[in-house]
């Protein structure tokens, strides 16, 4: 059996519940799902879809390198947006953080998140053996 392995980032904002920011389990990493939170904690929700996108990402980046990867060995993204205009804000943001990489990925439209966000993102990720 593989053994499971959590992940914590001192460069991403930390977990607000009873999860890990990420499990390593093989060569796989998963990354919870990241909000705009900054990592000393405070919270970003009501900033820009920008400011939230950057930050989200930062956080997935900084997950998963504390697990040994990159954003390059990403290979699948689930996006949880919540302004259903927004993507002509958050693809471009997306692409410069993944430069020429493209991870499957999946776009989850959302009502809303709890106390005003507006965008979530997780990832699969392979490490090499």
């Amino acid at each position: 059996m593989t053994a499971l392995r959590s992940i914590t980032a001192t460069g991403a904002a930390p977990a607000k519940g009873p999860y890990s920011p990420g499990i390593r389990a093989g060569n796989l990493l998963f990354v919870s799902g990241q909000i705009a939170i900054a990592p000393d904690g405070s919270s970003l929700a009501h900033a820009d879809l920008e400011t939230q996108t950057r930050q989200c990402l930062a956080n997935l980046r900084a997950v998963l390198e504390a697990g040994g990867a990159t954003l390059q060995q990403v290979a699948k993204v689930t996006v949880y947006l919540a302004e259903p205009d927004g993507w002509p804000v958050f693809n471009p943001i997306y692409a410069e953080f993944f430069g020429a990489h493209k991870p499957a990925r999946a776009i989850v439209p959302v009502a809303a998140f709890p106390g005003g966000f507006k965008v979530e993102v997780d990832a699969v990720a392979v490490l090499a053996d």
